[in-house]
């Protein structure tokens, strides 16, 4: 998608991202949208083997990627992994180190922004990005999980 002439005061990022088996073949669905809610991007991506987790910040991440490329200044996130709204918002701690990479990489693209808000939203109203992430699961067909007696991360 290329760049809009001029910047985009605010877009929302509606952001999900799924394991079946958790961990499991993964995968994020996104959508990019005005505030009044026209849709400016679709994102879908199947990631693989990987947690619930793991597939809800690669979403995030993918939201504010596309962010950026729209040329948006403010940006609000919203999810329904509670995990990531609060991680983000300083509530709660970066437990996990296979997280703490994505969460740094989540904290680094929101600091090219003026100014990102992390919301949490129930999940009945984060149903297009839920129908994008399941596809995006159901597209990549037989994901391997890891091999026996080699580390996970």
């Amino acid at each position: 998608m290329s760049r809009p002439s001029a910047p985009l005061d605010e877009v929302v990022v509606w952001s999900d991202g799924g394991a079946r088996g958790n961990p499991g073949p993964a995968g994020y669905g996104v959508v990019v949208t005005t505030p009044s809610g026209q849709v400016l991007a679709q994102l879908a991506e199947g990631i693989g083997w990987a947690t619930n987790n793991v597939a809800e910040y690669r979403g995030a991440i993918a939201g504010l990627e596309q962010a950026l490329v729209l040329g948006a200044r403010r940006v609000r996130v919203r999810a329904d992994s509670l995990l990531i709204v609060n991680q983000q918002n300083g509530l709660w701690k970066v437990k996990n180190p296979a997280l703490r990479e994505l969460w740094a990489e989540t904290r680094r693209l929101a600091g090219q922004f003026e100014r990102v808000t992390w919301e949490h939203v129930p999940r009945e109203r984060n149903r297009h990005a839920d129908a994008l992430a399941n596809r995006a699961m159901d597209a990549q067909g037989t994901v391997e999980g890891p091999v026996q007696g080699l580390p996970r991360s």
